[in-house]
């Protein structure tokens, strides 16, 4: 077989026939990437027939430390347990690539290698754990696997299917935060580029990306209809309907409360009526609050999410909201909303990583927590490898310490862009 660059037709309709497939290895993701600095090349293994049997993008850049490296973004696309096919392809990426002087390439495939149980933390190993062994046999180097977000994808995701999701799929304290977002008027909107502006408010803090990154990811893969743009927005007139009723509602149920206890005066009755009165105290603020967004002339909008669209799921690929309108829930809309708008035309939703610590000591056990609110099945990834094509010179920059240095998320610059703008990733 022979390793070439092969044409786009050739790369879309190989990878859109795997089940490996992703928006990561698009021609649209290439181009993504052409912007920040890499240069791409859509190489295929092909048979005597013309007929593709393994293919990958493969990204390339040269290091701020002077070496050359490649990154296949998800994984080849082939069949891992094949062990000939692997080696071979193995084999021939090494001599094509060390011609191009490339130190080496990294690869993080979407493999499922077990299934975690999120209140134990047990895992369930899969036969895909049998790569492991595939890929250490074929000489790729297993780099050591993160619990948090060190690498450059996330090694565990929360996955939720969408075929029969509703409102009852969600946790009981989620319910409740969605119901209660739904009486403060939230609505869920689809934007068009220009909401991009507001989205970046909300994100702005929580990013490590480029300045114009996702507004670059929005026009590229929008040419596809591969992305969608979603905004909340508060129906103030709603909000402030619903205030008002809620508070008359328990103002009436205060006021028997209060005439009870003058009779005969039980600690329940007390508490009772301590209650009512936290809620006729949250319900006046909201009316307060609702009265005054309905003066405002602009439409206020509180929470933002990009969704990437690819075969048969979707990907919620960053989202944000209002700090200042905490009290609003509005992630928690936002997301059920999102998932509730595709259940009838994906199977799957992918919420975009979390982490493997499922103890209360994680600092990021809100993020866990706020995810598997959704009640999703949580996937524990094969975990990111480096095929060295010049062994010597990859061990040097292990050694030195600069390969670290390159891939360290809080460190990584990318380059200037058009604009003249010092950007970050």
């Amino acid at each position: 077989m022979l390793l070439r660059e092969i044409t786009l037709e050739e790369f879309t309709s190989f990878v859109t026939s795997s089940p490996l497939g992703t928006h990561y290895q698009t021609v649209n993701y290439a181009w993504l990437m052409g912007e920040y600095g890499y240069d791409y090349e859509f190489i295929g293994f092909v048979n005597e027939y013309g007929q593709v049997k393994a293919a990958s993008l493969i990204l390339l850049k040269k290091s701020k430390y002077g070496f050359k490296f490649g990154y296949a973004p998800k994984g080849f696309i082939l069949d891992y347990f094949n062990t000939t096919l692997l080696q071979e392809f193995t084999a021939n990426l090494i001599a094509y690539y060390k011609k191009k002087h490339v130190v080496f390439i990294k690869l993080n495939p979407e493999i499922a290698i077990s299934e975690v149980d999120p209140k134990t933390g047990l895992k369930t190993y899969n036969w895909n754990y049998e790569i492991k062994d595939i890929l250490d046999d074929a000489g790729y180097v297993k780099l050591k696997d993160n619990v948090y977000f060190e690498s450059i994808l996330p090694r565990f995701q929360a996955i939720v299917s969408l075929k029969n999701f509703s409102m009852n799929s969600l946790s009981k304290n989620s319910r409740n935060k969605v119901h209660k977002s739904m009486q403060k008027g939230l609505h869920l909107e689809i934007a068009e580029r220009s909401g991009i502006d507001i989205l970046e408010k909300f994100i702005a803090k929580k990013r490590h990306t480029a300045e114009f990154y996702y507004k670059d990811y929005y026009n590229i893969f929008k040419k596809n209809d591969m992305i969608d743009l979603f905004l909340v927005s508060i129906d103030s007139e709603e909000f402030l309907l619903n205030a008002r009723h809620q508070y008359e509602t328990e103002l009436e149920m205060n006021n028997r409360l209060h005439t009870a206890i003058e009779g005969v005066t039980t600690q329940k009755s007390i508490n009772k009526k301590m209650e009512s009165d936290r809620k006729l105290t949250a319900y006046k603020n909201n009316v307060q609050l609702a009265t005054s967004l309905n003066k405002r002339k602009d439409k206020l909008y509180i929470a933002g999410a990009l969704v990437i669209k690819y075969q048969n799921r979707i990907q919620i690929l960053i989202s944000g909201y209002d700090k200042k309108y905490k009290n609003f829930d509005a992630n928690y809309f936002l997301h059920y909303a999102i998932l509730d708008y595709y259940k009838n035309d994906y199977d799957y939703a992918d919420l975009n990583g979390m982490t493997g610590d499922f103890s209360k000591d994680n600092p990021y056990h809100g993020l866990n927590a706020f995810k598997l609110g959704f009640h999703p099945r949580v996937y524990e990834y094969i975990g990111e490898y480096d095929l060295a094509i010049k062994p010597m010179k990859y061990k040097k920059l292990r050694l030195n310490g600069n390969l670290a240095k390159e891939f360290n998320k809080t460190d990584i610059k990318v380059i200037k862009k058009k604009e003249g703008k010092d950007l970050h990733d």
